[in-house]
Order: C-alpha cells, then sequence, then structure tokens
C-alpha cells in the first residue's frame, strides 16, 4: 500500500500570542478521502502531540472532523507523530502539509523540512499543502536549486482571506503566504475568499483554504490510482 506523510505545525502560538495550531479540516477532511487508500504517517518539527487550533475545534463540527479527533487509531499517530528531522523521503510516496497560521512559524524554518520536502519534490513525488501548508515549502528546492514554486502556479490563503483574519496586519504572523511564494517565482492563483480553489502544477498540489481539502485529496488521490 502506498505511503503518504501528513506533516503538521507544532507551533502552539503565534507571534502576538494568539492560540494557534494546525486546522482541523484541513486535516480530517483529506484524511477521509485518503485514508482508506494509503498508509499515513503523521510528524511534526518536535513529533508527539502537535497543538491544534481551538478556533478550528470550535468552528468544524462536521462528521469527518469529529471522527479525526475521536478515532483512536487517528489519536494514536498524533500521539506518535514522528520528528520531521527522523523522517526519511524514500519511505513515502507523497507528502501533505495541514494548514493553520502554524506552519509558517515553525516548519517554514525548518532545514530538516526543507531537505525532506526537497527530496521529495526532486524525486517527482506528490508534494502538497493546503492554506498556509505551501508556506511550508519556502526552503524547498527542485534540481537545479531553485525554488519549487519558481514558474509553477499554485494557491494558498490569499492576502484578502488574510485580511479577514487580521493576522499579516497585525504582525500576528512571520509573512503574507502570497506575496512570499511570489517573491519566489510562484504563479498566484485564487478563488474568492472561502471559496474552493485547487491548483495542480507538475508534482506541485496546493489547495487554497478549508474548502478545498476534499477537492485537493481527490486529485492526489487520482494521481496515485493511476
Amino acid at each position: 500500500m502506498p505511503k503518504l506523510l501528513f506533516i503538521f505545525t507544532s507551533a502552539g502560538t503565534s507571534l502576538l500570542g494568539r492560540k494557534i495550531g494546525w486546522y482541523l479540516p484541513e486535516a480530517s477532511h483529506p484524511y477521509a478521502i485518503l485514508a482508506p487508500h494509503f498508509e499515513i504517517d503523521f510528524a511534526s518539527p518536535q513529533g508527539p502531540n502537535p497543538p491544534i487550533d481551538p478556533l478550528s475545534v470550535e468552528t468544524f463540527k462536521d462528521g469527518d472532523s469529529l471522527k479525526f479527533l475521536s478515532d483512536p487509531v487517528i489519536q494514536e499517530k498524533l500521539a506518535n507523530a514522528k520528528k520531521i528531522a527522523d523522517v526519511k523521503a524514500e519511505d513515502y510516496d507523497g507528502i501533505f502539509y495541514v494548514g493553520g497560521h502554524g506552519p509558517i512559524l515553525d516548519v517554514a524554518s525548518s532545514p530538516e523540512n526543507a531537505m525532506l520536502a526537497s527530496k521529495i519534490f526532486q524525486a517527482g513525488k506528490i508534494t502538497a499543502a493546503i492554506c498556509h501548508g505551501p508556506g511550508a515549502l519556502v526552503g524547498a528546492v527542485d534540481k537545479d536549486g531553485k525554488s519549487i514554486f519558481k514558474g509553477r502556479k499554485f494557491t494558498g490563503l490569499s492576502n484578502r482571506e488574510e485580511e479577514i483574519f487580521g493576522t499579516v496586519l497585525t504582525q500576528d504572523v512571520p509573512f503574507s503566504l502570497e506575496d512570499r511564494l511570489i517573491s519566489l517565482g510562484g504563479l498566484f492563483e485564487c478563488a474568492e475568499p472561502h471559496q474552493c480553489r485547487v491548483v495542480v502544477s507538475d508534482n506541485l498540489y496546493t489547495g487554497q483554504n478549508p474548502a478545498s481539502g476534499k477537492l485537493l485529496a481527490q486529485e492526489i488521490l487520482k494521481t496515485l490510482q493511476k
């Protein structure tokens, strides 16, 4: 059975002290679609028990999200999440970065993550991320040493959506995802705020926001089942 790696943030607070973490539906919705077909491991910069964004728990009460929080298999995976530094790229057929504001605070600056993502991408394997997840890939490079975003289309949480949260404007996070990835040569695409948008460019798969998780997972499934 093919193996996928879900990467979560270990950051539980924003730059201004707001409680953050990984965003529930950006893990629960893709997991529900992919888990029946693939073996899925979890990892984060610090390993076990990556913190969940409490706002996402309060906001999303759909069946997939509630199951993700109660399923003993999933909870064991979270409790025993690997450290990114201990992960071997050759063990996986693809990688998936769960969003939430956390990834751009810690995963983005992790040299171990940059090395892992670069190896996955350079091997032609699916390199996927949702919402703020693409921000975790700022250090990933292709075989020529160039950013994996250079010349490729991508999506992620837009500046308009970020303004709704009020995070970049208050310097609650280190950078605007849209601006930073465009500066790396990425070609940004997005839908209206809170609408679904998924972009596939070579083996870079990105989803704009929580509403995009299911479609992003379906695109990953379609590719890996070929």
